[in-house]
């Protein structure tokens, strides 16, 4: 990519908490010409039983955070880490080095005018603010992403709290936000509409 090719390149990050619907935005605004990087799914991809995290994970948890093909145990996983904090950091240690690697590689090949990273931790992670041109927040009220997930993963109200309280605060993220989409209902054409005008703000 050339130097001039180098400077129209917009880089949004894209972030919301569990349920927001920010998956939904990142595949609309993919469909309008954007380039998407999908932190959460290079992570899956790492943890799969070929994955480049997984002999480290073996290793450092043992067997029983395994499948039968040898990928990680998500929810087994997820449940040790929510009880102890030090092994989500151990957990991050091992996986987080390996999704920015490939995040970079897939950057660096990009020859899209806009690249959106569609990263959960954007704002936890004070290293992502320098390296973007915007941060996009996708929004709504703690009831509706606790009905969201509930409906769409099946866990009860207990997990999906916890969950929620293992992100960033809400106020945290609008905080951080340039712009925000405030998706709070179940009309997925509004959410389109928002999309296109994001769309059309980033030239796409």
């Amino acid at each position: 990519m050339s130097a001039s090719e180098q400077r129209r390149l917009l880089k949004v990050g894209l972030t919301g908490g569990i349920g927001s619907g920010k998956s939904s935005l990142a595949r609309m605004l993919q469909s309008c010409g954007a380039e998407t990087i999908d932190a959460d799914a290079i992570a899956r991809d790492c943890t799969t039983s070929q994955g480049a995290a997984m002999p480290s994970i073996a290793q450092t948890f043992g067997p029983d955070f395994l499948t039968a093909d040898g990928a990680l145990d998500r929810q087994r996983m997820r449940e040790h880490v929510f009880e102890r904090p030090e092994a989500r950091q151990t957990l991050e240690r091992i996986v987080h080095p390996l999704v920015s690697a490939e995040i970079a590689r897939r950057a660096r090949a990009s020859m899209a005018s806009c690249l959106v990273f569609d990263v959960p931790l954007l704002v936890e992670s004070p290293r992502w603010r320098p390296q973007l041109d915007l941060v996009l927040v996708v929004d709504c009220t703690p009831e509706t992403q606790t009905r969201r997930v509930q409906i769409r993963s099946g866990w009860d109200r207990t997990t999906t709290e916890s969950v929620m309280r293992s992100q960033s605060p809400r106020a945290m993220r609008l905080a951080a936000a340039d712009l925000v989409v405030f998706n709070d209902g179940d009309d997925i054409a509004e959410l389109e509409r928002s999309a296109q005008r994001l769309a059309n703000r980033f030239g796409l």
